[in-house]
């Protein structure tokens, strides 16, 4: 199945809200679980985290790691004021801090950072040179790298099985943004190809769940 691009940013606030208040603990879990595994559980340091959403992620990661601090970006609007507002409320906010930007021309606080991560931001991209330019341009030797995305099935109707699957309890607004997402997300082929041609090569792929692949390493 050849991929279907989806919309880039979620600019509606309605949207932005579904997305933000519907239940993504297992997948986000994972994220953070894995990050353990490979990176160990006591990592400190700077930590930019690259297509931020409403921050959940970033939440949960300075609980998991308290020795981290995290630069957060995200291109849309709608969604950063979901995650000011949430972060504040959870008495995170002095350890996570909020950017907009479109990739890669992020202006950051800092040039370089120990870990640059990302979660389901990859297959927003019709471009994807600008998360692993980003990537490049604020990591430097020895920096930490972790990407996960979705993994795009064989087929519609595989997709369309995991979006009843993993989707069916949420607003119909969500189910079809999941499925969306699913057509649009890239391989694991096509993302080695990626890395090659912007010099990171000596990143891993791996897939990790039925929907989901990672991307990890050192620069």
């Amino acid at each position: 199945m050849e991929r279907i691009p989806e919309l880039e940013l979620m600019d509606d606030p309605a949207q932005a809200l579904a997305y933000a208040r519907a239940d993504f603990s297992t997948p986000h879990n994972h994220f953070i679980d894995l990050v353990a595994r490979h990176f160990g559980p006591g990592l400190h340091g700077s930590i930019l985290d690259l297509g931020c959403g409403p921050g959940d992620i970033c939440r949960r990661f300075v609980q998991r790691f308290p020795d981290c601090r995290i630069h957060a970006v995200d291109a849309s609007t709608p969604m950063l004021e979901l995650a000011r507002a949430d972060t504040e409320a959870a008495a995170l906010d002095q350890r996570i801090d909020y950017f907009l930007a479109y990739l890669p021309a992020a202006q950051l606080p800092l040039q370089h950072y120990d870990l640059l991560m990302s979660n389901s931001l990859l297959h927003h991209l019709a471009e994807p040179a600008g998360l692993w330019e980003c990537i490049k341009n604020h990591g430097q030797t020895g920096s930490l790298v972790f990407v996960m995305d979705l993994l795009r099935p064989a087929n519609r109707a595989q997709a369309e099985q995991l979006a009843t699957l993993y989707a069916s309890d949420e607003p119909a607004l969500l189910q079809q943004d999941f499925l969306n997402s699913l057509l649009a997300a890239y391989r694991p082929g096509e993302v080695r190809e990626q890395l090659l041609q912007h010099g990171l090569g000596q990143l891993h792929i791996d897939v990790v769940s039925d929907r989901h692949f990672i991307v990890f390493g050192n620069l």
